[in-house]
């Protein structure tokens, strides 16, 4: 019937007998099936360029279907997601139509409907994809300036590396500060490169116990532990042929950097309690907030690790270094946030955007995003905390004088100029960026001007 043309079909349900007979049903049909009983273990394999759709059950243990909606949405909102819903639950289900689910079948499923639905969400997920790779094709550049929004010279640089280094088999560092968007940069540089088809595995470092993040790493052979009561497969040999990224590299004890090192040069692992030598093709990808050079000379992270994984690398700039990208990124999540909330979008104005480029930004393009949602549900979200910039003239160094004296001249060009950042830049004969820079170190608001 020619449904191999398609893409996988994840389907998911923590019942055992629902979940091989769904399973069953689309295999008769042709589909090819990945049958899985938790919506953790579907997330490995979701990505803009996966070709498949899922079918999941929306009442589950740890992550229901409603969450895993809200995931795969997140990832690459054309995925098709089917919900399979209990009786009584069909409001819940057509909200969950509106927030980005393809469709729903009610339980008990008919399989004629849950056939028909998958053919058709398939073949939807099947144009898409050609779409975008035409548009690939035609403007290699666009989709990841999609992706990885921003003008300022830096981020122009960040899109520049990672299509140089995408479609390469080379092992990547990322650089950035807590929320600049690390992981998002990593799943690029696999969903862009010809390990596309294969999982993306990641694995948050810092999340993780000591005693566990080797076994979940390598893996474990039955009897290997107390509690080890069978066989598991680690991230870095699930991720065979794909991508692993790990995040908070530089929380990883020194004792599992030595084995990852190993990894990295021979490309083979041995999982705890075994003795069999296993050969890995795998890409990594690790992501750190930290100096992992100052650390090595801390004797907190292995120098030899740090250049193995310094093949390449993609250094993020904080959002406070790229102010001119924040109006542009701030009304695409604004508008996000309005189809997931499904609100009218707010309009805009330029005191609200004055007021975020005045603000300090440690949780950079996450806290932007969070901002962004908070506007749309109408909660006050532009509140800088002010400074009491006559401090700056009680000291007596010549650094406090001049910041005074910068401080007060900015505030005297504000007044005169009514708050306006434009007229304020040209009077006093410097680049925005940069006065923005300046009104931000010294907390000054140019609303308190107008």
């Amino acid at each position: 019937m020619g449904m191999n043309l398609f893409g996988p079909v994840i389907f998911i349900d923590d019942e055992e007998e629902v979940r091989l007979s769904g399973a069953q049903a689309l295999e008769i049909e042709g589909f090819e099936v990945i049958p899985l009983d938790s919506a953790k273990a579907a997330l490995d394999y979701i990505s803009v360029t996966w070709p498949g759709i899922i079918v999941t059950d929306v009442k589950m243990p740890f992550i229901n279907g409603l969450e895993l909606l809200d995931r795969t949405v997140a990832i690459d909102k054309d995925l098709p997601v089917v919900l399979i819903t209990g009786h009584g639950d069909v409001s819940m289900a057509v909200d969950a139509m509106h927030a980005g689910a393809y469709d729903f079948i009610e339980k008990p499923a008919d399989m004629e409907r849950l056939i028909d639905v998958v053919r058709r969400a398939s073949e939807k997920r099947n144009l898409i994809l050609e779409n975008r790779a035409l548009r690939m094709a035609r403007e290699p550049d666009s989709e990841i300036e999609r992706r990885i929004m921003g003008l300022a010279p830096s981020m122009l640089e960040v899109r520049k590396t990672l299509i140089d280094i995408a479609d390469t088999n080379v092992d990547v560092l990322i650089h950035g500060e807590t929320g600049t968007g690390k992981e998002l940069v990593a799943r690029c540089l696999h969903d862009y490169g010809f390990r596309r088809e294969k999982r993306f595995v990641a694995l948050n470092c810092g999340a993780l116990p000591e005693s566990i993040i080797e076994s979940e790493l390598f893996g474990h052979e039955a009897g290997a532990f107390t509690g080890a009561n069978k066989r598991r497969i680690g991230k870095i040999e699930y991720a065979g042929g794909g991508t692993l990224f790990l995040d908070e590299v530089e929380s990883m004890p020194l004792a599992i950097q030595v084995r990852l090192l190993r990894v990295l040069q021979e490309r083979t692992i041995e999982r705890l309690g075994g003795n069999e030598t296993i050969p890995v093709d795998v890409r990594v990808i690790a992501a750190t907030k930290k100096n992992l050079l100052e650390l090595a000379s801390d004797e907190r992270f292995r120098e030899d690790l740090y250049y193995r994984l310094h093949v390449a690398s993609i250094s993020l700039p904080p959002l406070r270094e790229r102010l001119e990208d924040i109006p542009t990124l701030f009304r695409r999540f604004v508008e996000e946030a309005s189809d997931r909330f499904r609100r009218i979008t707010p309009e805009i104005n330029e005191t609200t955007i004055q007021e975020l480029l005045a603000r300090v930004w440690p949780g950079n393009v996450r806290e932007l995003k969070n901002v962004a949602e908070r506007f749309v549900l109408g909660m006050v979200v532009t509140k800088t905390d002010d400074i009491n910039t006559s401090d700056y003239s009680l000291g007596e160094s010549l650094t406090d004088k001049v910041s005074a004296f910068e401080c007060e001249t900015i505030k005297d060009s504000l007044t005169k100029n009514s708050g306006r950042i434009g007229k304020t830049a040209e009077s006093l004969k410097i680049p925005r960026k940069k006065l923005y820079l300046r009104m931000q170190k010294y907390g000054l608001n140019p609303d308190k001007f107008k």
